[in-house]
């Protein structure tokens, strides 16, 4: 029987608690905000939303108006595109996580990266951490959906197993797990506006995540359950049903 490799995240102080609350907080908004009456248009907003922070949090400088118009920088263009046909790899999450890493890292990287290195680790280090990372999303456990999407992100980050875009991959592949595991199957939450707006917070975190041990990577726990909330915070459909 395989054992559960998230089962000492959960039982970090904090931990259970934080994320219980941010996921109650995310059923209720979307319980309470209309989830049933939703439409395509509101998850590509809020897709699009998502990739306007991811790209900003990559470097771009381009607005979301200009992202919305199609006049973003180069950056945002390649997160928009990888967020137009990423939730049609759901399936793929789940069945081949290693061939769902590659070909999001091959979305993003289709306008700027040469053909022979989408999709490709680095080198034999990165190519461990990819499949490291594969089992995680393939391992049962008890751990909730968005700890694990929180774990999966900072893993990709911080080893950056690509060549390049290497952030807009890991916060595509943390919407990805709260879609596929069943958090937010219409992805109306912008996990990615949440980082953005916690920007501070995020990059600090995400150093300790690398070079802080086990007390890193506690603190990077903590700080996504609040990032998680900011991001429900950020859906179109809340903020629909305000306006």
């Amino acid at each position: 029987m395989t054992s559960d490799p998230l089962s000492w995240l959960v039982s970090l102080e904090g931990v259970p608690s934080a994320y219980a609350a941010t996921r109650d907080g995310i059923d209720v908004m979307l319980r309470d905000r209309g989830l049933r009456r939703t439409s395509p248009e509101t998850t590509a907003e809020s897709l699009l939303r998502g990739a306007h922070a991811s790209a900003v949090l990559e470097g771009s400088a381009s607005t979301l108006l200009e992202v919305r118009s199609g006049e973003a920088d180069e950056v945002a263009a390649d997160s928009v595109r990888l967020s137009s046909e990423l939730l049609s790899l759901v399936p793929a999450l789940g069945r081949s996580p290693l061939q769902a890493l590659a070909r999001i890292h091959a979305l993003a990287g289709s306008g700027s990266v040469p053909p022979e290195r989408l999709g490709r680790p680095r080198d034999a280090e990165s190519s461990a951490r990819l499949r490291d990372v594969a089992a995680v999303l393939s391992t049962p456990t008890e751990a909730p959906a968005l700890l694990v999407a929180a774990l999966v992100h900072a893993e990709l980050v911080t080893a950056a197993p690509f060549a390049s875009h290497n952030g807009l991959v890991a916060r595509a592949v943390e919407r990805l797990v709260l879609v596929a595991r069943g958090v937010d199957e219409k992805s109306l939450v912008v996990p990615e506006a949440g980082h953005l707006a916690l920007r501070a917070a995020y990059e600090s975190n995400l150093r300790g995540y690398a070079e802080g041990g086990a007390a890193g990577v506690h603190a990077w726990a903590l700080y996504a359950a609040e990032a998680y909330a900011a991001g429900a915070e950020a859906s179109p459909l809340r903020r629909a049903a305000e306006e």
